[in-house]
């Protein structure tokens, strides 16, 4: 919803558009990503729906803050409150998905979260541009309290297993190391020459130092222990790839058919419901396919679609919108197939007490693929004539195929039958 408000936002606080994407889009995306993992250990730790509430809590406050915000400075932190509040309740909500239903009932459950988190994304847009028309752009962080007051009612009378409590000391230093190594690397990504040299060598310096203490850690906040694991590997990894490629074609497409076709944003949208009707329609299928003959058959036919919609794509002269409609909806029933069976096979593979750091983890490498490759989107494409136009079109999407092609072979390596009982295949640890 946040990204039709932009405009409205700019000219209130006099602000110039990129100072605003950078203040609430930027800024929430970056505590998003580096905040995934600590949020999701902070559930094992304190207890998954002790911790959905704090997450509960901190994206109402931050609300609220963007409702009175004064300023741009206001709202960027309001928008980082509720990114804290987000990487506490998805993983939350992840891990309990595993933890409270049975084997044979979670891929259809993954398959549900991820037609309803596909659904919000799709309507977000279209919801939030009728609140600002009517209610201004505060409506769009007032809408969220009730929301948030129906979940949190909800989850109230849910009769709720003993809390996990931990000894050891929150791995403070680990969590910090994370946060700045994946900082570096984002602003790295998006730097130029010199600058980008430094910050991504400053990232590999930092990643070596977490590793390295996270391996020594009595509590890490990533398990690194866990990637022993081939199915949480592989299905974190398929997460990963696929997120690269829709974020980067979300960001893509319409760039493309506003320097070719003169395409507007209310037309480029009611493209792209083609692609998110059918992500929500197979995510349901996919997550009954996944209990009844696992996941791999169902993350092998979904990246094959996904690569098949490439090609698609690929071999269109982009002379119309509507030759556009069939490779999306491929593309989109390919994404809507392999990302459940993908969050089951690898939140199946762990211990139980290790829920929450896995979907952490999870959260971490989805948010990490998108910003990847929207960083590359951004060294790719400099729309100029035509032929410029394409043959960077082109290049986006050779990059969606190799990552595709990565993808599938996650997608081979993931379990061919459901792995219910597979958890006590990692022992955790460090």
């Amino acid at each position: 919803m946040i990204a039709v408000a932009l405009p409205d936002i700019a000219r209130e606080f006099a602000r110039a558009p990129g100072a605003v994407a950078q203040a609430v889009v930027a800024s929430y995306l970056v505590a998003a990503l580096v905040l995934q993992s600590p949020g999701g250990k902070l559930g094992d730790r304190l207890g998954q729906w002790r911790v959905l509430t704090i997450g509960q809590l901190l994206t109402a406050a931050g609300a609220v803050l963007g409702i009175l915000a004064w300023g741009l400075a206001t709202l960027a932190v309001a928008r980082v409150l509720m990114a804290a509040g987000g990487a506490a309740t998805v993983p939350a909500t992840l891990a309990l998905l595993r933890i409270e239903l049975p084997p044979e009932r979670r891929g259809r459950a993954f398959g549900l979260f991820g037609a309803i988190m596909s659904l919000a994304a799709g309507i977000g847009p279209v919801v939030g541009g009728e609140l600002v028309g009517v209610f201004g752009w505060t409506s769009i962080f007032a809408v969220n309290l009730p929301v948030i007051g129906l979940s949190a009612l909800l989850a109230s009378g849910h009769r709720r297993r003993a809390e996990s409590t931990h000894r050891s000391r929150f791995d403070l230093v680990g969590a910090v190391l994370l946060t700045t190594t994946l900082s570096a690397l984002v602003l790295g990504l998006e730097a130029d020459g010199v600058r980008a040299a430094v910050l991504l060598g400053a990232c590999a310096a930092l990643l070596a130092l977490f590793v390295w203490w996270e391996r020594r850690a009595d509590d890490p906040v990533v398990i690194f222990a866990l990637f022993g694991s081939l199915s949480f590997t592989a299905g974190s990894l398929l997460l990963a790839f696929q997120n690269l490629a829709v974020y980067t074609l979300l960001f893509e497409l319409p760039q493309v058919l506003d320097a070719l076709l003169a395409v507007d944003a209310a037309a480029t949208g009611r493209l792209l419901v083609a692609m998110t009707a059918t992500t929500v329609l197979a995510s349901l299928v996919a997550g009954r396919l996944t209990d009844r003959i696992g996941p791999r058959p169902v993350a092998v036919g979904g990246t094959v679609c996904c690569l098949v919609a490439v090609g698609l794509l690929a071999a269109n002269d982009l002379s119309s919108v509507r030759s556009l409609v069939l490779p999306l909806a491929l593309f989109g029933l390919g994404v809507g197939l392999a990302t459940p069976a993908a969050q089951s096979a690898s939140l199946a593979a762990v211990p139980r007490e290790r829920s929450g750091a896995a979907a952490g983890i999870n959260s971490t490498m989805r948010y990490l693929g998108g910003i990847v490759g929207i960083a590359l989107l951004g060294r790719l494409v400099d729309t100029g004539n035509r032929l410029a136009v394409l043959g960077e079109h082109h290049t986006v999407l050779g990059v969606f195929a190799a990552a595709l092609v990565a993808g599938l072979a996650c997608a081979v390596a993931l379990p061919g039958r459901s792995v219910g009982a597979s958890s006590a295949s990692v022992t955790g640890g460090s």
